[in-house]
């Protein structure tokens, strides 16, 4: 993602545009390598990818943060680059939005209705604003994880298909009804709740579909005749601050749990013991809150690095009988408190403790004691 300027604000300005105008530039470039066939299909989209993370990532690394944000906590770092991007993609919507018409509108609204070969320039203009926006909440995703320390590998299927789910928030809206289309002013949200509108997408990986996906919902900005500039900057503007605010929501919730993980483990004199008490807090409501699930699978493999434990059995498990992790915690001796400690803080990984978590809480307790 562009870095931000430290000048004062009419410096920083211009220095901004130029370093959105170098990056639409290449981005031009890019767009006008692609057939129309890529862009109707949304073909486009796996090829940005490789365009945008591939020499990025190699660079945007945890030692590259510290260095330049030495003594900084992430938080305060992921705020300022989530403001930046949303200035980034308010000042490149500004200068997109000067190309569309109504004409235009129609055209590309139909993705193709009047043939990408009639209006090149329309195409254009519009792909590099997608083009532009994509690769900004890409990259601004990658940075947020990085900076919680998230562990994150593009290379790899799964956590590539993560960090698009995370960048464009694909799950239905997930971000608007999370809550963080609060950092949209009220009259803007039933417009950016529009943008974000759209097919459920979390079964379909398939990078096309992803593609004509963000391509349908870009439609929005340029869809309404006669609103012109203010409507682009304001839907790149906020969007792009929406996404950023969901993702630092699930890396830094993502953060939160690891941490978790490995205190616990760090402290833990009975580790086996840990993972079976653990998984029966976990299950006391037949359900298992994504936040524990995380937990849990971070616990296994912290267990099995720290303290070459590996359980086959609770890996075979259906159903986590409670008779059976009591007759284990009462075959232990001597002080049971790193258990008890970590029991509750399982328990409240997800919120707050249900009642039927707080009866084996309850009971946890009494056995410790005894021991």
């Amino acid at each position: 993602m562009p870095e931000a300027s430290l000048e004062s604000d009419g410096v920083r300005d211009v220095a901004d545009r130029e370093v959105i105008e170098h990056e639409r530039a290449e981005l031009r470039q890019f767009v006008e390598g692609l057939s129309p066939d890529d862009i109707k299909s949304g073909g486009w989209f796996t090829k940005l990818l490789a365009h945008a993370l591939s020499s990025y990532t190699e660079k945007a690394t945890g030692q590259y943060f510290q260095e330049k944000y030495a003594g900084v906590p992430a938080d305060a770092i992921v705020d300022q680059r989530i403001k930046m991007a949303g200035r980034y993609a308010a000042i490149e919507g500004g200068l997109s939005a000067s190309a569309y018409t109504a004409a235009v509108s129609a055209t590309i609204g139909s993705l193709g209705g009047a043939g990408p070969l009639t209006v090149p320039a329309a195409i254009t203009t519009f792909m590099v604003d997608v083009a532009f926006i994509t690769q900004l909440q890409l990259r601004l995703a990658h940075d947020i994880a990085v900076l919680y320390r998230v562990p994150l590998d593009t290379s790899d299927p799964d956590d590539l298909w993560k960090l698009i789910r995370i960048a464009f928030t694909i799950r239905s809206g997930e971000a608007v009804r999370g809550g963080v289309i609060k950092v949209v002013p009220p009259m803007v949200r039933p417009l950016i709740k529009q943008f974000y509108k759209g097919p459920v997408l979390q079964a379909a990986k398939t990078l096309p579909v992803v593609g004509k996906h963000l391509l349908q919902r870009n439609v929005i900005k340029i869809g309404i005749p006669l609103v012109g500039v203010p409507l682009a900057v304001v839907v790149n503007r906020y969007t792009t601050l929406v996404a950023g605010r969901h993702a630092q929501d699930v890396f830094r919730t993502e953060a939160r749990v690891l941490e978790l993980a490995e205190n616990l483990t760090e402290r833990s004199q009975h580790p086996q013991l840990l993972l079976w008490v653990a998984w029966l807090i976990i299950m006391a409501d037949s359900k298992i809150a994504d936040e524990e699930a995380l937990l849990f699978r971070h616990l296994v493999t912290l267990v099995r690095d720290k303290h070459q434990v590996v359980d086959e059995q609770i890996a075979r498990l259906v159903d986590i009988d409670q008779g059976e992790v009591w007759r284990r915690l009462d075959a232990e001796s001597g002080d049971l408190s790193d258990i008890l400690d970590a029991a509750n803080r399982v328990a409240t990984v997800d919120g707050a403790v249900s009642r039927r978590e707080k009866e084996i809480l309850s009971d946890l307790e009494d056995r410790c004691r005894r021991v």
